[in-house]
């Protein structure tokens, strides 16, 4: 049953993903946007992806909240890192990006978790 709600909270929130990219991607398309607003986009999907994630974990488990999220943001963190590397055939991320990246993720999934 807990498998079940984190596979259907990181689902979702990948759905999220997918959806705002879309609308960055649009935004970009057409106003032109620099690297600067894309890259900060792109880190404020993460985040809001993870804690809404994280926000229906908690909510589906009912129990430790947070943990679940902190799950969800862990497990979307590391897709994200397998699925970048898998495409690139290297890693890409400089150290600080990486670990900047995880503690969002892991951070607004406990969020999500702890408001839910």
């Amino acid at each position: 049953m807990r498998v079940k709600a984190v596979l259907k909270s990181l689902l979702f929130s990948y759905a999220v993903t997918g959806m705002f990219l879309l609308l960055l991607a649009f935004l970009l398309f057409r106003f032109n946007l620099g690297e600067g607003p894309v890259s900060a986009g792109i880190l404020a999907i993460y985040v809001l992806s993870c804690l809404l994630g994280g926000f229906m974990a908690g909510k589906t488990v009912r129990k430790d909240k947070y943990l679940w999220g902190v799950l969800v943001g862990l497990c979307y963190f590391l897709l994200l890192a397998l699925v970048s590397f898998a495409v690139q055939k290297r890693w890409d991320m400089s150290p600080a990006h990486t670990v900047t990246t995880f503690l969002m993720c892991l951070g607004g999934g406990t969020l999500g978790g702890m408001l839910s």
